[in-house]
Parts: C-alpha cells; structure tokens; sequence
C-alpha cells in the first residue's frame, strides 16, 4: 500500500510538472517543448526509508527505499498509427526511411501496414469477409500481434510509439526527436539530421519551418513536425533492497473547451529484481 500511494505521487509529479509548463508557455503565449526545461531533468533515486518505515521497529530504519522518477516525451518518436493517417503512402515511405536505416526487413513494415488496415476495419465494422482481423493495439509490445519479431521490436523501441489515432498524423518534436527519427521524417541523410541536432543544442528550435529551412531553404511546412508536444510518459520506480516496483504512465496534455489539464491515457505496474552491485540482472 505504501509503494502504491508513492508511485501514484509519482505519476502526479510528472503531470504537475508537464502542467506548469503549460501554463508557463501560454503566459508566454510561446508553446515550444525543449530538452532544457524541467520535464525533462529526470529525478535521481531519493531516500525514503526513513518514511516508510515510520511507525515501525527501530530494526527496520536502517533499510533503503528509493525514489527515481523520468519523464519523456512521446513525441521525439514517431507515432506508428500515422499510417492510418493522412497520406498513408507518405507515411509508409517515412517508416520505410526508419527501417532502411536500422537494418530492417523492409518486408515486416509492409505486414505490419496490412494488419493496422484490416485492424482498423474490424473496430469499424468493415473488416472484409473471409479471415479474422488482428485487435488494434494500444501498446508498443503489442505490436507483435501484427507481424513484427522480437528483434525488430527491440531495434525500433527508442525511435517508435503507439499514440491515440487522430484525423491527423502525430507531429515529432523537432527539439526532442533523435537524428534518426528526423532523417526519416524529412527523408535526409544521418549527417544533416545530425547537424540539426547540434544547433538545438545552443538555441531550441521555436519555429519547425524556420529549423527544417536551414537544411532545406526551399522546404514547405510538413505535418509531420513540430516544436512542442501533447504526449509524454511518465516512469516512476520504487526500490526497496533487492526489489524494485516500477510504474509507467502515458498522460496527454489537453487544451480544450470540454477539458484542460494532464489526462492520464493508461498506466501499468511491474515488480523487477534488482542485481547486486557487480552482479548481473535476474
């Protein structure tokens, strides 16, 4: 019960945080999310021992319990549902850019288009005769239920998400996003995305246009990019001696007539074993 009432004040950390800097960008009246601001500084493990262990025999002050908590965001990946979006031949070239430059099979992406369509149809009542269509996922792992292996799922972990399907594709974030992820969207080699990069290091991008202009002076506004970002995860994890709980957390910023604030999309738990020092993991 204790580790559970942490790890929800985890969560709320992290929307408190991701929900002061909203208000602060819009008394700005500049919305732009950056790897300099508070977000994105991750919590190091804190001591909490002492707490927890209030109430109970002095025997037991002397164990260590831990707080660590990361918020990152969602969208410095692409969003593997823009390929039920827009221009789904644009799209499938931009994840076909991602593929080629992580060694994939090119061959899975297609499987994996194929089952997001017949998915898609059965959620609304026009998958075709004859067959039985995959569940739509809502979670990365869960993209193996539509075709990808275990190899390929761990290679596109870091540049890949599952975010809500919308009208419109899911923007990356062009001062969060990695070289990788932004040479596919804007289909330029590793080198120019990678100078990107390294000028949202001295100065944030405030502008997508402007930022992908300087690759580019002739570029016109894409979709596909942004400078700030509505979907973040937040990760809190409890240790206490050998065992950690560890709790992830997708929450959206929402600005609308119906609704403001952080809205928590889904959350899951896990107990993980913690090696000793030296040791290998369990």
């Amino acid at each position: 019960m204790q580790a559970s009432w942490l790890l929800t004040g985890a969560l709320d950390w992290g929307r408190l945080i991701l929900a002061g800097d909203y208000n602060e960008d819009r008394q700005k009246g500049q919305f732009v999310d950056h790897l300099a601001e508070p977000w994105a500084v991750p919590l190091a493990e804190a001591r909490l021992s002492t707490f927890l262990a209030a109430g109970e025999a002095n025997t037991d002050i002397d164990r260590d319990a831990f707080l660590a908590g990361q918020i990152t965001d969602l969208q410095s990946r692409m969003n593997v549902m823009n390929l039920l979006a827009g221009d789904q031949v644009r799209a499938l070239e931009r994840f076909a850019n991602l593929f080629r430059s992580l060694g994939l099979r090119g061959s899975e992406l297609g499987v994996l288009h194929d089952n997001l369509v017949r998915a898609q149809q059965a959620m609304q009542g026009a998958a075709p005769p004859g067959g039985d269509a995959p569940l739509l996922p809502r979670r990365f792992e869960q993209l193996a239920w539509l075709g990808l292996a275990p190899d390929t799922l761990a290679a596109l972990r870091p540049h890949v998400t599952l975010l809500p399907i919308t009208g419109s594709p899911t923007p990356i974030n062009l001062n969060t996003a990695s070289a990788q992820v932004i040479a596919a969207v804007l289909s330029l080699d590793l080198a120019a995305a990678q100078r990107l990069v390294a000028r949202r290091e001295s100065r944030f991008f405030d502008n997508a246009l402007d930022a992908i202009r300087l690759i580019d002076p002739t570029a016109l506004p894409d979709t596909w990019i942004s400078i700030n970002s509505s979907f973040f995860e937040v990760r809190g994890r409890l240790r206490l001696d050998d065992v950690a709980l560890e709790e992830l957390a997708v929450v959206q910023r929402v600005n609308t007539p119906q609704r403001r604030g952080v809205v928590t999309l889904w959350r899951e738990r896990a107990a993980l074993a913690v090696p000793p020092a030296g040791g290998s993991a369990r």
